[in-house]
């Protein structure tokens, strides 16, 4: 892909090679798509470019709800409720007389044959649009690229879309390149406490495609984007440059650094990208009160590490520390159980307890659910299943702190 300047606006020339990847994406048996990039209402997803690995890159637009919008979902909310208790199943008594000595009705194999609750009309639901993405053609660039300028001067105007690079189906080693309604929740709270934020010093956890921590830096004083991966981190640091101008408005500052939850320790050797320099773990250690983490634990293996890493930060930082971690339940059949399990979720809250019940002298933990009740900025999808966990990370008082050597005899 080459990049020309004409008459001051930038057209992309794609390859043949790129075009035709492009042209014939294809969902391999262990891709994972975010529902986000599914049904994300009048989005328009772009296809910009390939990434070092060769998967296409969008880039989407989230926007942010008008107070007009927001009351609407609040009303369509209570409408949904309403007409859920209309279609609820009748009292067992009334079934009773009607249904005792009927039999069972069946279809024409002989199964079964389930009556299903009456649905609302598709076109009275809410609009859940399959995204078509827009693929540039160098045919189409000229005319792509003053369309992309008259939509971009609109958004610096009036800041209600934040721009996301980002991929749309991968393996599960790399969703991190995608948008997921974790981010977005966490963004929503963010946003419902403006105090609470105000020029904190804040680390990202596992930020992935960096919008959480985006958000976040119009609140904060310095934000520290975190993940690891070089093509991700890069992804990332693109699109802090894509809405640098919310950034930079606020008086914010965003870091993009390497921290991989399976080491110890943060790499400051000054020929690795992203790395650390001796200043900014200082800054971390002496200043961070505010930990982030969005829809991070969905792995056993990547849970336990970020566990690790949180009681790590958390006993070297000066200051007490408040922990809030997203998370989406996902319930999946299992052959082992042969049933509807959340593994995943499991054993977070397995984790969670084990944190709450340290008790090593240095820092203690409170863990609470809190309710995702806060108003929504950002539109997308919040369903039921998406929730948001608090932890209180504070230091034991010095005379109550037990020495390492006796922790080690105990």
């Amino acid at each position: 892909m080459r990049h020309l300047k004409a008459d001051d606006s930038e057209v992309l020339l794609f390859s043949d090679h790129d075009r035709k990847a492009m042209n014939q994406i294809v969902f391999q048996h262990d891709s994972v798509l975010s529902d986000v990039h599914m049904f994300l209402p009048n989005a328009r997803h772009r296809m910009t470019r390939l990434n070092n690995v060769g998967q296409p890159v969008f880039i989407s637009k989230f926007k942010f709800l008008s107070n007009a919008e927001k009351q609407g979902r609040n009303d369509e909310a209570k409408r949904e409720n309403s007409d859920s208790e209309t279609h609820l199943p009748r009292a067992k008594d009334d079934e009773e007389g009607s249904d005792r000595n009927e039999e069972p009705a069946l279809d024409e194999d002989g199964d079964l044959d389930v009556v299903h609750r009456p649905r609302n009309n598709p076109t009275e639901e809410r609009s859940r649009e399959v995204v078509c993405p827009v693929i540039l053609k160098q045919s189409q660039n000229a005319t792509l690229q003053d369309e992309e300028n008259t939509d971009d001067g609109a958004d610096e105007c009036f800041d209600d879309v934040i721009r996301i690079e980002h991929t749309m189906a991968t393996p599960l080693e790399d969703v991190g390149k995608q948008v997921w309604r974790g981010a977005l929740v966490l963004a929503d709270f963010i946003l419902s406490k403006p105090l609470m934020f105000k020029g904190a010093t804040v680390v990202e956890l596992g930020a992935g495609s960096g919008l959480t921590s985006i958000i976040m830096a119009t609140l904060a004083k310095r934000v520290y984007c975190t993940d690891v991966g070089e093509d991700l981190l890069g992804m990332c640091q693109r699109n802090i440059t894509l809405n640098e101008h919310m950034i930079e408005r606020a008086g914010g500052d965003v870091k993009v650094r390497l921290l991989d939850w399976l080491r110890s320790d943060l790499c400051t050797d000054p020929d690795v990208e992203f790395s650390w320099t001796e200043e900014e773990v200082a800054d971390i250690h002496d200043n961070a009160s505010i930990i982030l983490a969005a829809d991070v634990c969905y792995d056993d293996e990547l849970t336990d590490g970020f566990f690790r890493t949180l009681y790590r930060l958390c006993n070297n930082f000066a200051h007490a520390c408040n922990i809030f971690i997203s998370i989406e339940k996902r319930f999946n059949f299992t052959l082992r159980q042969m049933d509807v399990s959340c593994d995943a979720y499991n054993h977070f809250q397995h984790c969670l307890s084990q944190l709450e019940d340290v008790e090593d002298g240095q820092c203690s933990y409170a863990v609470e659910q809190l309710p995702c009740t806060f108003p929504q900025f950002l539109q997308y999808e919040r369903i039921d299943h998406l929730e948001l966990w608090k932890v209180t990370a504070k230091r034991v008082p010095f005379d109550q702190a037990q020495p390492r050597s006796e922790q080690a005899t105990s």
